[in-house]
């Protein structure tokens, strides 16, 4: 038996799946790591809220490779570091500071929402664009239940910006949470609060290493 206390790896991203809206197909879609591809998850979708942060991911066309970010609570006050798949780093700094450098480098701005869906899984929803803002709107209009009540996704908000024709998840309050269903999400925030844990230090306040794919988003 070994007299030192051995290093041990940091645990892995408990989000079994990293669902991100399609506009064009009014539905949600993961990469599926086993099968190597794509899997469209249809409406509705309905689960319980965990916790929220902000991130950067993208596509860069110069290097070909995808782009992602370490997660932060407080993106005013908390830096993200911008990174490629490939290697090398975009920008490090608050978001406010390094937002016209990233999205030059063809990154764009996420919330972040960790959830547990029906069937118990951890999941993670990846917002961008007009479904930020239909988030956000929902969050400030209802987060006092967000412990109490199921969310439910059931049907799409439609818009349009010149041209170009969009839509975006609507948000809606389900049905009050069983104690069955809020003992898996109590087990479940205990998983993701290991996590969180495992990649904060008072010296670096950033948390969450992203773990996606390699592809063009």
């Amino acid at each position: 038996m070994a007299r030192l206390e051995r290093p041990t790896q940091k645990s892995s991203n408990p989000a079994q799946k990293f669902l991100e809206w399609k506009s064009n197909k009014k539905s949600f879609s993961f990469y599926d790591k086993e099968k190597g591809e794509n899997v469209e998850v249809a409406l509705p979708v309905k689960f319980m809220f965990l916790e929220h942060y902000h991130n950067v991911k993208g596509w860069s066309d110069s290097a070909q490779s995808g782009m992602y970010s370490n997660e932060v609570y407080a993106i005013s006050t908390q830096p993200l570091n911008v990174k490629l798949f490939k290697g090398g780093n975009i920008a490090t700094g608050l978001y406010k500071e390094i937002k016209d450098q990233v999205l030059r480098s063809g990154g764009k701005y996420h919330r972040s929402v960790y959830i547990v869906l029906e069937d118990g899984t951890m999941a993670n929803l990846q917002l961008k664009g007009s479904a930020v803002a239909e988030y956000s709107e929902f969050y400030k209009n209802n987060n006092h239940l967000f412990d109490t009540k199921w969310i439910e996704i059931n049907s799409t908000v439609d818009g349009k910006k010149g041209s170009i024709s969009f839509s975006s998840p609507e948000f809606t309050m389900g049905s009050a949470i069983s104690k069955a269903d809020d003992k898996v999400a109590i087990e479940k925030a205990k998983e993701l609060q290991e996590y969180i844990n495992n990649y904060t230090s008072d010296s670096n306040p950033s948390i969450l290493e992203a773990e996606e794919v390699d592809l063009p988003i």
